[in-house]
């Protein structure tokens, strides 16, 4: 129960953190880079860091690139 709670937790982190920026790109780079660690945290957990950085990474990047400022604004990214 404890690791579904975790999963859970973390997939929301993400999506609440998905992206930032205002183009695809930035945002699907972002989501990529916070989506691999939140997953490799929730994986940490799980027993698989290396497998939930993969998953929360794709993860991210495709939360990141579809969408769009409108549903998700944190602001412009660091590198910019």
């Amino acid at each position: 129960m404890k690791k579904l709670h975790t999963a859970t937790l973390s997939i929301a982190l993400l999506v609440l953190l998905s992206a930032c920026g205002s183009k695809p790109g930035d945002r699907a780079l972002s989501g990529a880079g916070i989506g691999a660690g939140v997953g490799a945290v929730g994986g940490a957990l799980m027993g698989s860091p290396a497998t939930g950085a993969l998953v929360g990474g794709a993860v991210g990047a495709a939360a990141g690139g579809l969408t769009n400022q409108n549903d998700i604004n944190l602001g412009e990214p660091l590198w910019r």
